[in-house]
């Protein structure tokens, strides 16, 4: 189990092990989010969803652009 200590800043480090595991690298992005039972969950925040237009193929579908999804047009 990796620990770190919170700093009278409000900082931590995160211990080496865990950014290799998770690909950490210098200016990664984390969210931080509290469940209602008090469970403190961190996750780094890889991708935008933007990186993620084009990778699903479908033969013979028109391509839409994302102003063309918007409803409020």
């Amino acid at each position: 189990m990796s620990h770190s200590t919170l700093t009278s800043k409000g900082q931590t480090t995160i211990p080496q092990e865990i950014r290799e595991a998770a690909g950490l690298r210098t200016g990664a992005k984390l969210n931080w989010t509290v469940t209602p039972d008090g469970v403190l969950i961190v996750r780094a925040k890889t991708q935008s969803l933007a990186s993620l237009a084009g990778s699903i193929k479908i033969q013979n579908s028109p391509k839409i652009s994302i102003q063309d999804m918007n409803p409020w047009q």
